[in-house]
């Protein structure tokens, strides 16, 4: 199934960055050759989304958000809308990413509000699920990452599941050092694609499942190899161009 979907990196800068090393970053992978055969995607903070749509408006790099309001409008001080991501010509949004479920306590039904309110402004929602290391040890990756991805799936046709992205980041993998090996990767894709399909072939078909759990250019090749592995949601590499584009190219 795998070779039937377009492979893609999606790099999320988390909080980092300056107008600066923007620049000298962005000005690298602009001028990288990319294989048709791959998306590449960098996932910014808000302030920086402007920047990246004047140095990445002529190429073949696409960049999205780090998170976007459940609202379209209104009084929700601090929030950025859907719509407003949609001015700037982003693409992509991640929501529910864990730093965000552990430090701001987003739920699952929030998570699905955020993909549903981002469709509805064509912009693809990146839905990422995962277990703690505590979740994993107790057995309960499969019952974790199911409730996350059902809460998403419950709100949404079937047309708008099959424009999702999902990705599975291992908790306990990211920013550890620690990387799920690529079988035990593979499990859990499998499981949410065979859990997509309860719900439509259609969309189990089209929505792409990233690994997010410390993708590095030593480990991209084998995970991306894997049957279920559509690409990966790559954090700290993706603030380093020979990095992020040496897991760019093992795709």
């Amino acid at each position: 199934m795998a070779q039937q979907r377009r492979t893609l990196i999606a790099g999320n800068w988390k909080m980092n960055g300056s107008l600066s090393a923007n620049s000298a970053l962005l000005g690298e992978l602009s001028g990288a050759s990319i294989a048709s055969a791959c998306e590449v995607l960098v996932c910014v903070p808000f302030v920086y989304i402007p920047q990246c749509e004047v140095f990445l408006a002529k190429t073949q790099i696409a960049f999205g958000a780090q998170d976007v309001s459940p609202h379209q409008s209104g009084a929700y001080t601090g929030e950025i809308s859907p719509a407003m991501l949609a001015d700037f010509s982003c693409k992509y949004a991640i929501v529910g990413h864990s730093e965000r479920r552990a430090y701001h306590h987003e739920s699952n039904e929030l998570v699905a509000q955020k993909a549903l309110q981002s469709l509805r402004s064509n912009i693809y929602p990146i839905v990422c699920v995962g277990e703690t290391l505590e979740q994993r040890e107790a057995g309960k990756t499969n019952e974790v990452v199911v409730a996350q991805l059902q809460a998403v799936m419950d709100v949404l046709d079937e047309g708008a599941l099959a424009r999702i992205v999902v990705a599975y980041e291992p908790v306990w993998a990211i920013g550890t050092g620690k990387t799920a090996t690529p079988e035990m990767a593979q499990d859990v894709h499998a499981v949410l694609r065979k859990t997509l399909a309860v719900r439509s072939d259609f969309a189990a078909e089209k929505v792409r499942i990233l690994y997010g759990g410390s993708m590095k250019p030593e480990n991209a090749k084998e995970l991306l190899a894997m049957p279920d592995i559509d690409g990966g949601l790559i954090g700290g590499a993706s603030l380093k161009a020979v990095d992020f584009l040496s897991i760019v190219a093992a795709a």
